[in-house]
């Protein structure tokens, strides 16, 4: 079980520019229903999502119950140049499936933009390369500190896919590091179904449970992806007016 003991949070506060910021664009960003399938998200927890674009990461940031940060590729971090490079080849060109052209037309407005909303949210970089011990190093001690690691480690080569296709493993790499350095920290899988408009929420799962079943870390990966997929099949009776559950998805889900 995790430590019961209430963490003393000691996040760096959103800054007062960027918070006026969220405000004038918070009416694109509607508050979804959260369906907690167990307990709500706790501080110090790593939390698992598909991605859905903007909406699912920009949810998280407005609705959130607990202080989070959020792992983003390093070229969202690197300044202007890296990110406009990035923004049109990789996100809207690549995932998104724009035309090239129009992505750098349209990213000749949207990058300056959103190099300054990405400094505002206070990323933590992630890396294809050795670099990626300073992401982990900067996400134990954020948990160690109370805040909650977003994480959205879908394979996205396609683009954002309703039924994820993988998940990439850094994530379990984290919760391993963080169990050794023996912080047991709560693992939430979520499924963000933009069009309904509610967010589901697993009950949260432990690394050192997922390690006694004897399974690799691919293994684990696997099973995690597929309850993300199990997670976004769910129906719910009137899921964004009272959020009650199905019987059989509640026994399924227990």
């Amino acid at each position: 079980m995790a430590n019961k003991k209430s963490k003393k949070v000691t996040v760096q506060q959103r800054k007062r520019w960027f918070n006026v910021v969220k405000k004038i664009i918070k009416f694109r960003y509607k508050e979804p229903k959260f369906i907690f399938l167990g307990e709500k998200f706790t501080t110090g927890s790593i939390i698992l999502s598909n991605h859905e674009g903007t909406d699912a990461p920009l949810t998280l940031e407005y609705y959130s119950n607990v202080p989070i940060r959020m792992w983003g590729a390093h070229e969202m971090n690197s300044g202007l140049v890296p990110l406009y490079k990035y923004q049109t080849k990789i996100y809207y060109h690549e995932k998104k499936h724009w035309n090239l052209f129009l992505a750098r037309l349209f990213c000749l407005i949207a990058s300056p933009l959103t190099n300054m909303f990405y400094k505002g949210l206070n990323l933590i970089s992630t890396y294809k390369d050795a670099r990626f011990i300073k992401t982990i190093r900067e996400s134990v001690n954020a948990i160690s500190n109370g805040e909650s690691i977003v994480i959205f480690p879908e394979v996205s080569d396609k683009g954002y896919l309703p039924v994820l296709e993988g998940f990439y493993g850094g994530f379990a790499l984290l919760a391993q590091t963080c169990h050794k350095h023996g912080l047991n920290v709560p693992i939430y899988v979520s499924y963000f179904n933009k069009k309904k408009k509610i967010y589901v929420v697993d009950k949260p799962v432990y690394w050192n449970d997922l390690i006694k079943t004897g399974k690799s870390k691919e293994e684990i990966c696997l099973q995690l992806l597929n309850r993300c997929n199990e997670l976004g099949q769910m129906t719910f009776e009137n899921d964004t007016k009272n959020a009650r559950c199905d019987e059989q998805l509640i026994k399924k889900a227990s």
